[in-house]
This record gives structure tokens, C-alpha cells and sequence, in this order.
């Protein structure tokens, strides 16, 4: 009886003097990987026994012939051990690493819809209240003389206008956040989409006193791409450039091919956006910095956001800078004759892109 209460005393002296080592060290690794915590814990467990069997050894408890096949023994459950608690601490690191990521993927979706929510009800709610006012004008008699009762319908047909774009940008974009976006992928003359986008856009340049040029480029390129979607994203940029143009400004529309594929830049001179402001400039329901003109007939903050999702639906990427006095949209499209490339969206427009 007294062997035995010498063999468990050692063994637990043993064990809890690598014990308190061990807690150091997990202590000092405090903030490290998973994968390093497992390792200590494990290293901790096979010490401790190998401990109480060299204190046992000591005391003479145990023959040489066993120490040597006990040492055998551990040292392989040691190293299989340790190998499975490496393979799986590195699983759960990854694991947990993407878990955060998804974690904070889904709290900044979170922040974007509230954020949208409360955009659109702003934009909603005040042409709302003037379309109402304008109807109880109507019924209750208050507006009567012919000139004043077309002038209220033409602005209830404007603003009916402008909140089923809204609607409609909304359900666009939700499209796309929900992975719903079918393309009907064919080849696409680029130059034959930017034509009709400045012809569509070319009355309310007009009406802003704005100029939007097509400068001569070394040929339109043809994109792998859809019409409608494209024709979208063009329009979209356009319409963006003379919002925030200011009068006798000038909207520039240009286009090429080189090495990675075809790309379409819109410039404009609204006096640059912030620095700050930049990778911000697709988020939904961003609207631009102060820096920037005021725009006029701001819309719901959608549309840039449109454009990134439509053109990553192309394998295309987009991207903003300013350029001299103001800033520029590049966007990159595969070709027809040459697929996209992951690094697309990491080359500097071309010189002749604004």
C-alpha cells in the first residue's frame, strides 16, 4: 500500500509541475493560434505521464526492460497524437477564422440594409408627401385654373417617374445580391452601347448644359457580354457623370483594348471626389462627399452600386480616381476572343482613358 501511495504521490507531483509549466506557456501564447493552444495541451498530457513513469523508474518501481518499452510506447502516442492535434488544431483555426469572416460579412450586410432602409424611405417618403398634397389640391377644388392643373400633373408624372426608377434600381439590386441575375452572354460592339447610352442621356445633358463627348479611341472593343446589362452599366455612368457635373461642364466617354481585355472610362468634371471617399464610392446608398459638386436630382444612391454588381457579373471589374479636376470610371471586360483574367482589376487605366 505505501508503493502505491509513493507512485501516486510522484506521479501527481510530476504531473502538476508540468501542469503549471504548461499554463505558463499558455498563458505567453495568450492571443495565438488554436493550433498552438492544442499543441501545448497535448505536450502537457504526454508529459505529465512521462513524468510519473521516470519518477517511478527512479524509485526503482519500474525495470529497465519496461522503462525502455513504456518510453516506446508514449513516444509513439506522443507523436500521433501530436500529429492529429496539429492537423486538427489548423482546421479549427480555419474554421474559426472563417466563421469571424462570416460573422462580419453578415454585421456589414446588416449595417448596408438598415443603411438602405433608411435611405429609401427618406427617398420615398418625401415625394410621397408631395404627390399627396398635390392630389388633395386636386380633389378638394383648391387648384382649379387649367395652367396650375398641368403643371401639378406633370410633376406627379415626374416624381411617379423617379420612385419607379427607385423601385426598379431596388429590385435590380436585389437581383444581384441574391445571385438571381441571368445573363444572355453574347458579342457585344461596345462602341454600338455607348452610342445609344449618350443618345438616351443626351436630352438631360442638354437640359444641364453639358457636353458629353465621345473622343476618338484606338477602336470600341467587342465584350463578351449582355445588352441589357450592359447597356445599364453605361447608362448608370453617365447619368452619374452629368449629376454631378456642374453647368458647362463636359462628360467624357472613352473606350479601348490592350492585354487584358476591353475598357470603358467615363470622365467627368465635378471637381474630384475625397480621398476618403474613394473605395466608398459603390457602397449602396453612398452619395459623395462634400468636396463634390451638390448634385442635382440625386438619386436613391444606387446606381454606382448597380454598376460593380452588373460588371462582376460580366468577370469584369470597375473602379474610380480622379483625374484633373475630376473623377473617372474604368471599367474592364473580357473580350469576346479573350477570357477574363483575375488581374484585370489590378491594372492601371490606360493613358488614353481620360
Amino acid at each position: 500500500m505505501r508503493d502505491v501511495l509513493h507512485t501516486f504521490l510522484m506521479a501527481l507531483g510530476g504531473a502538476l509541475a508540468v501542469a503549471v509549466a504548461g499554463l505558463g506557456a499558455l498563458r505567453a501564447l495568450r492571443g495565438r493560434s488554436v493550433t498552438a493552444h492544442i499543441a501545448v495541451l497535448l505536450l502537457v498530457t504526454v508529459l505529465s505521464v512521462l513524468a510519473g513513469i521516470l519518477g517511478a523508474a527512479m524509485r526503482m518501481f519500474i525495470s529497465d526492460h519496461d522503462l525502455h518499452v513504456l518510453l516506446i510506447v508514449v513516444g509513439t502516442a506522443a507523436t500521433v497524437s501530436l500529429a492529429v492535434g496539429l492537423w486538427s488544431g489548423r482546421r479549427l483555426a480555419r474554421a474559426s477564422m472563417w466563421q469571424a469572416e462570416a460573422r462580419e460579412r453578415e454585421r456589414e450586410a446588416e449595417a448596408r440594409r438598415r443603411e438602405l432602409v433608411a435611405w429609401v424611405s427618406h427617398d420615398l417618403r418625401t415625394p410621397l408627401a408631395g404627390l399627396r398634397a398635390m392630389a388633395e389640391a386636386l380633389d378638394d377644388g383648391v387648384v382649379s385654373d387649367p395652367e396650375t392643373v398641368a403643371d401639378y400633373h406633370r410633376r406627379i408624372s415626374a416624381e411617379t417617374d423617379r420612385m419607379a426608377g427607385l423601385v426598379d434600381d431596388l429590385f435590380e439590386l436585389s437581383r444581384i445580391n441574391a445571385g438571381a441575375l441571368r445573363l444572355s452572354l453574347a458579342d457585344v460592339p461596345l462602341g454600338d452601347v455607348v452610342s445609344d447610352a449618350i443618345a438616351s442621356a443626351s436630352p438631360l445633358a442638354a437640359a444641364e448644359h453639358i457636353s458629353i463627348v465621345a473622343e476618338p479611341s484606338s477602336g470600341w472593343p467587342v465584350v463578351r457580354g449582355s445588352v441589357p446589362e450592359l447597356s445599364r452599366v453605361v447608362d448608370n455612368l453617365i447619368r452619374n457623370a452629368i449629376r454631378y457635373t456642374p453647368p458647362d461642364g463636359t462628360v467624357t466617354v472613352t473606350g479601348g483594348q490592350d492585354d487584358t481585355g476591353g475598357w470603358l472610362a467615363v470622365s467627368d468634371t465635378c471637381g474630384g471626389i475625397p480621398e476618403a471617399d474613394l473605395p466608398r464610392v459603390f457602397d449602396v446608398a453612398f452619395r459623395g462627399g462634400t468636396a463634390r459638386t451638390p448634385a442635382k436630382n440625386a438619386g436613391g444612391g444606387l446606381g454606382l452600386a448597380i454598376v460593380r454588381g452588373l460588371v462582376e457579373a460580366h468577370h469584369g471589374t470597375v473602379a474610380a480616381d480622379n483625374v484633373g479636376g475630376g473623377c473617372r470610371f474604368v471599367v474592364r471586360l473580357p473580350t469576346a476572343d479573350r477570357p477574363a483574367r483575375a488581374d484585370m482589376g489590378r491594372r492601371a487605366a490606360p493613358a488614353g482613358a481620360g
